[in-house]
């Protein structure tokens, strides 16, 4: 046991401060990172089984395209070049269809791709003599519309059945100039959405034996401004409700792959083919809330449920609490460990000014480092990179074996210096908003200031579900678990997020909502899920028919297991190379064991010969 030194006392406008023998540091400054803007030839290669994005304006938000694809789990490639991209059967051109920025004979392509049998996605067409293809008069622009709504008759909405499906906000008027853009399609006949002032959103046209589909608004721009918490004023709730707003636009995108490519194989979200991801965290930033942790973890490891503890390390007293990072909150740090629980940092101060605090220089060290809450609105001497970087190392040196990645700010106060701070500091795991304010209910990557350019290797896990919102917590049971089965439509994720605060009515309630989500859902903890989404963005898919059915090659750079593919229609997997990957097969999905590197699958249609 790490014995304590002292406790030194000082007067009465200062903190008493908790400080354990013989360790200091962390002694290596924190390095700097450059993150310089993404290149999109890093997302060239690919077979053409693949969804194919035409760029045709490097300055885009393409980058938010590439991520939600990745996420969503669409196989795709960029490219710069016509002639390349019509080799797919199914071809995104983005941001936009313009005679600016297509040479003649591209666009004759492009026109002539939905008869030959090709799925044809333009984003903001504004011109190109391409109206007639994607089937309407004019493209008007407006800074004045709200949502799209979506046509519950068209077979590509009909898995859209809440009202906040149907009714996708995208931007808010009230911002003046920067309220976000849309073209309004006139004169097209059954869209797949409309606009409030009832022009259409999405268009939706058969053309010969092809489709074509023209996306009014901006994917990319939605993604980077949700992904970046900065929803501005679009989300209909903060936390504890349905907001799917950026995910029905993926699940969109999703419907028009898989129709357009007949073999298409896609990433299921969630791992070992289960419905839905749940995640059990718990914030632990309270005297109490250390010792009564330890009850929580006892129940979770009597069920096999291993949930994430974010803890405080909190060894300064001041006016948020008492220091108890002591010897015995140290002993329930182990025991939680001892229990298979992950241990996770929620900062050293808890600071409601945590998004204003600057950056720091890195160096920042325990013991030397004593960040002080004065009062609601004064916090003196953090930096967030103290914040990171002590917090982390205390519970590492403290916690004999842990590893600490996962961080969860106090207050979820986010600063836009966060992605990088993150990275800077050796985490790779976030949880930091609420799926309210990022208007998903999926994972995503960081970008470098939650800015437009340069991802992170950092992904994010926003919370769902928590316990301080009124009604108390206990009275929400059925209102979570029929948002769990929402979620569990289309493999979304459930975070919850439970203050050991008290033993009794919130443990209650976690004991009901395992009991209730277990037939369905994979329980793990944030570092377990975030190690295999890590894993997953970086699967490569590609597909070629082979010896009358279909095979699937695969490449994962990092080890994975429990990856689920959704498969065409009818067909099922039938053996892999190497062999004995397979641990579960069915039509229409596979989950396979643990690989890494290159694997290939073979498809067969159920009933067919092997």
């Amino acid at each position: 046991m790490v014995g304590i030194l002292s406790i030194f006392f000082w007067a009465t406008s200062r903190p008493d401060v908790i400080i354990f023998k013989g360790v200091e540091g962390p002694s290596a400054p924190t390095p700097p990172v450059e993150n310089p803007p993404d290149e999109w030839r890093k997302f060239e290669a690919g077979g053409t089984s693949r969804l194919a994005m035409l760029l045709t304006d490097t300055t885009s938000s393409w980058l938010g395209v590439a991520h939600g694809l990745s996420t969503i789990g669409i196989p795709f490639r960029i490219t710069r070049d016509a002639r390349e991209a019509l080799r797919h059967d199914v071809v995104l051109v983005y941001p936009r269809i313009s005679g600016r920025l297509l040479s003649p004979e591209a666009l004759r392509a492009l026109a002539a791709f939905p008869e030959r049998g090709g799925t044809l996605i333009g984003v903001n067409v504004e011109g190109g003599g391409m109206a007639s293809v994607f089937g309407f008069d004019e493209a008007v622009l407006s800074r004045q519309r709200r949502e799209l709504v979506f046509d519950p008759d068209h077979p590509l909405a009909a898995a859209f059945t809440h009202e906040r499906e149907r009714r996708v906000p995208f931007s808010n008027p009230e911002r003046g100039t920067l309220a976000a853009g849309s073209l309004g399609y006139t004169g097209a006949a059954s869209p797949l959405a409309a606009y409030d002032d009832g022009t259409a959103a999405i268009t939706s046209r058969r053309v010969g034996a092809g489709r074509a589909f023209a996306f009014g608004v901006d994917p990319g721009f939605l993604a980077l401004r949700a992904y970046g918490n900065r929803e501005e004023g679009l989300s209909r709730s903060y936390v504890n409700e349905y907001e799917p707003a950026f995910d029905v636009l993926l699940r969109t995108l999703l419907g028009i792959y898989e129709t357009g490519q007949p073999d298409a194989v896609t990433l299921h979200t969630v791992p070992d083919g289960r419905r839905l991801t749940a995640l059990i965290t718990h914030d632990v930033d309270y005297e109490e809330s250390l010792p009564n942790a330890e009850i929580f973890a006892q129940y979770e490891a009597s069920v096999g449920v291993p949930a994430t503890y974010f803890i405080q390390t909190k060894y300064v007293r001041d006016w948020n609490d008492e220091a108890f990072l002591d010897e015995d909150g140290v002993t329930v740090l182990r025991t939680l460990s001892e229990l298979g629980m992950e241990i996770a940092s929620h900062s050293v101060a808890h600071s409601l000014q945590f998004a204003e605090l600057p950056t720091g220089s890195g160096a920042e060290t325990y013991p030397t480092y004593q960040p002080f809450v004065r009062d609601e609105s004064t916090t003196e001497g953090a930096t967030v990179l103290g914040e990171l970087r002590v917090s982390r190392f205390l519970l590492e040196t403290l916690v004999p074996g842990v590893r600490v990645v996962s961080f969860r700010p106090g207050h979820l106060r986010n600063p836009y210096s966060l992605p990088a701070a993150l990275e800077r500091t050796g985490y790779r795991f976030s949880s930091s908003v609420t799926a309210g304010n990022a208007l998903t209910h999926l994972p995503f990557r960081l970008t470098e200031g939650r800015g437009t350019e340069a991802a992170v290797p950092v992904f994010e896990f926003p919370v769902t579900i928590e316990d301080e919102r009124e009604p108390a917590l206990a009275s929400r049971f059925d209102e979570a678990v029929a948002l769990a089965d929402q979620l569990g439509r289309y493999g979304g994720l459930f975070v919850v997020l439970i203050h050991t605060d008290e033993t009794e009515a919130k443990l209650d309630f976690e004991r009901k909502l395992v009991e209730a989500l277990e037939a369905d859902a994979w329980f793990g903890t944030l570092q377990e899920f975030g190690s295999f989404w890590a894993a997953r963005d970086q699967v490569e898919v590609d597909v070629r028919a082979a010896g009358g059915g279909i095979e699937v090659v695969l490449n994962a750079p990092q080890p994975i297991e429990g990856l689920t593919l959704r498969l065409p229609k009818g067909f099922q997997a039938v053996s892999t190379d190497p062999a004995g990957l397979i641990r579960t097969s069915e039509p229409a999905m596979a989950v396979l064991g643990q690989f890494v590197g290159r694997m290939a699958i073979q498809l067969q249609e159920e009933g067919s010969a092997s």
